[in-house]
């Protein structure tokens, strides 16, 4: 389970704002990529939170009311959308929606975790953490924080777009997502640089 261990150490540096960051949605064929940064007081607890990967859709939405009614958490969350991901591509989205996420917060931070690798050029300075957020208290809160409002998100793309199933793959390459991508071709929220959207989006020759 994560805990404080990373942040407390940060502390100890006399650093107090920390930010933890965690993003969610890189590898789905459809809709936007989520990132959150979350900063929590000192000895701040929430029984149950872990990496939201590992968690029901149910959990996720209580220990998302629980983290995001708490005032004293401080939190931002951002997404980069279809157009952004196709134009700058994945990894550069992602970067960007952090540091939007980041900015997005009422405090000036001082230092962040990132869940995975470091970030270069990030505008703080940071630590990327692999698996973070099963490691840090801060990351796994923002790793709810971006999971449950991307999934949110897709639940309504799920009505605008009810042939695609996104309320059940949220998106994601399934064999259910690539019939419906077979039959119906790509909507406005597919990404055109992801295989194999991007096949299926070229036009037909006409003879």
């Amino acid at each position: 389970m994560p805990d404080d261990a990373f942040e407390s150490k940060l502390r100890r540096r006399g650093l107090n704002r920390i930010a933890g960051i965690d993003e969610a949605g890189r590898g789905p064929l459809a809709g936007p990529v989520s990132a959150a940064a979350v900063v929590l007081p000192p000895g701040w607890r929430c029984p149950g939170l872990d990496d939201s990967k590992k968690l029901t859709a149910l959990k996720r939405e209580r220990l998302f009311e629980r983290i995001t009614t708490d005032a004293s958490v401080l939190w931002s969350q951002s997404f980069a959308e279809p157009e952004e991901i196709d134009r700058v591509n994945i990894l550069r989205a992602t970067h960007a929606a952090m540091a939007r996420a980041v900015r997005g917060l009422c405090v000036e931070v001082e230092h962040c975790l990132v869940d995975g690798l470091a970030v270069p050029g990030f505008e703080w300075p940071h630590d990327g953490i692999v698996k973070g957020d099963g490691k840090s208290l801060s990351i796994a809160a923002a790793s709810i924080i971006a999971k449950v409002a991307r999934d949110r998100v897709m639940h309504r793309f799920a009505r605008e777009f009810p042939q695609y199933g996104f309320e059940r793959h949220m998106g994601y390459g399934t064999k259910q997502h690539l019939e419906a991508l077979r039959l119906h071709g790509p909507c406005r929220i597919h990404r055109r640089s992801f295989q194999p959207v991007a096949q299926l989006a070229l036009p037909f020759d006409e003879a």
